[in-house]
């Protein structure tokens, strides 16, 4: 029986794994010395096994209009509990950073007349939204979830990569993953103290009902879906299933009054609290697109009379902006007084004529990134990249040098994953779940492990075909039972019915649920992972 880790690799990244070939690093000796073991073809049959699961009860992402089970390999990430401190800690310092700058930047803009921001950053972000001027979420929170992109360089540090405090899409594999784990390999699983996932519609819900509008003290929360057409829909059925609240669409809701309901068959009811997951632009045709067909008029008006909680908050695309990460650093000091806990990856703002001059001259060296994009869209690694591919986002950026941001090209770590009936390395990064309820900002321990698949590639994006790991958080030493102990077999993998595409009806003609459908498909912001 041949070795799974016969001729492994060390790779040109930080292995989490190996220090040195076959020697596994403390982290990793259990999971190393019961995988050992196994044969490849074994594995493999449990990796189709497992696949075959997801494809079945719904657990898919779109992937170029093709429905396709969301990858997930079957060797897990572990993280041990010093290494998650920091992650921890970092995450949700960035995140209380953030919500002080949405708080300002919508409201007094101190951090502009101090100069920390330039103001020309912020009023040409493209999701700056002077529509949301003013509004004062009820109990301040802006960035109710944040998904916090991190990688570990290649002395293993962890960095910041982007942050997405819009519509942060993944934590649904998140737990599925997990469950799908305990299944599929328990006797891997078993031989490991993790710390559980299952926790997050919980605190999600918590969040979301103590935003409720004042004087409202059993809160109505509904999850606003774009449609069956989105390719995140899988996610937001879970959440709204696990959190006991209704799954709507915007035509189930209605605006009067200043005033959000939906309609149900007993009547309209109030809505006091919705965990939108479509894009500004879509939400409101009142103040945003006129032709969308997806949000409902008036919803605007009703959060800024205090009516409604919209969650997240209208115009937090500004944060996501990748331009205003390389200020982040800076904002954590001027509102926090803090040094960052995590570090940015090295990046040039391509605003500044002699920086980039300086990139124009070492492209090929450097990886290339629109300030808008999201998926792993538009993202050109120069030292990948053809010379016609080098040209064209040259001129792109002498076009546009405000749409662009160049940073390092960062070797990310690897992790051992199961190619073909070998384990092989590849790089990997991490989303952590951030969950703000006003008074404390909890991260989930875990997060959403992305693994570029093919040999080399460092774009992890599902996406753009990237896969999963589950992510595995070791408790700390000595550490109550409570907070480590759990299911060995949890719950069934969720299922989640096959949606019914909707009949376009008399009020309705095949043109508009087209074009209905399109808009689900595209009006996710950063709803993508």
């Amino acid at each position: 029986m041949a070795d799974l880790f016969e001729d492994y690799p060390l790779g040109p990244g930080w292995d989490e794994m190996f220090g040195v070939p076959g020697e596994p690093r403390p982290t990793y000796e259990a999971l190393h010395a019961t995988l050992r073991p196994l044969a490849g073809g074994e594995l493999r049959v449990r990796a189709e096994v497992l696949a075959r699961a997801f494809l079945d009860q719904g657990i898919t992402f779109a992937l170029k209009g093709v429905e396709r089970p969301f990858p997930l390999d079957i060797v897990p990430r572990i993280i041990a509990a010093e290494q998650w401190r920091q992650v921890e800690a970092g995450v949700a310092q960035r995140v209380r950073a953030l919500e002080a700058f949405l708080a300002d930047v919508y409201g007094e803009g101190h951090v502009l007349r101090d100069g920390v921001v330039p103001r020309r950053i912020i009023v040409t972000s493209a999701h700056f939204h002077r529509e949301a001027a003013g509004i004062v979420p009820p109990n301040g929170v802006r960035v109710h979830v944040a998904g916090v992109d991190l990688i570990r360089d290649e002395a293993g540090e962890f960095r910041v990569l982007e942050d997405n405090v819009r519509t942060p899409s993944g934590v649904s594999y998140v737990m599925e993953n997990r469950r799908a784990m305990a299944h599929v390999l328990p006797e891997v699983f078993a031989q490991t103290r993790v710390r559980p996932v299952e926790s997050y519609p919980g605190m999600l819900l918590q969040a979301l009902r103590a935003s409720a509008p004042a004087g409202v003290d059993d809160p109505t929360v509904v999850v606003l879906t774009p449609g069956v057409h989105n390719s995140a829909y899988f996610e937001h059925a879970l959440l709204a299933r696990e959190m006991g609240v209704e799954l709507v669409e915007g035509r189930d809701l209605v605006c009067a009054g200043n005033e959000v309901a939906m309609r149900t068959t007993a009547g309209e009811q109030r809505v006091d609290v919705i965990y939108r997951r479509i894009d500004d632009e879509f939400l409101d045709p009142v103040h945003f697109r006129a032709d969308s067909m997806l949000g409902c008029a008036g919803l605007l008006n009703a959060a800024r009379a205090g009516n409604v909680t919209i969650a997240n908050a209208i115009g937090n695309g500004v944060a996501d902006d990748k331009l205003l990460y390389t200020y982040v650093p800076d904002l954590i000091r001027y509102y926090l007084g803090e040094e960052p806990l995590l570090s940015n990856v090295e990046t040039y703002r391509l605003d500044d004529p002699d920086v980039r001059t300086h990139v124009l001259s070492r492209l090929d060296e450097l990886v290339l990134k629109p300030v808008d994009g999201s998926g792993g869209a538009g993202i050109v690694i120069g030292s990948q990249a053809t010379e016609e591919q080098l040209e064209h986002v040259r001129q792109r950026i002498q076009l546009d040098p405000r749409g662009w941001i160049a940073q390092r090209e960062v070797k990310l770590s690897m992790v051992p994953t199961l190619i073909e009936d070998r384990l092989r390395p590849r790089h990997v990064d991490l989303r952590p779940f951030a969950v703000n309820d006003g008074n404390q900002v909890r991260v989930l321990p875990g997060g959403l492990t992305r693994v570029a698949l093919p040999e080399g590639a460092l774009v992890v994006n599902s996406s753009q075909g990237g896969g999963s790991k589950d992510t595995w958080v070791l408790p700390e030493p000595g550490a109550p039972a409570e907070e480590w102990q759990q299911d060995p077999f949890p719950d069934e993998i969720a299922v989640i019915p096959s949606p019914r595409r909707p009949d376009p009806g008399p009020g309705q003609s095949g043109n508009n649920q087209q074009q209905q459908q399109q808009q689900q498909a595209r009006a996710d912001g950063r709803d993508r992972c």
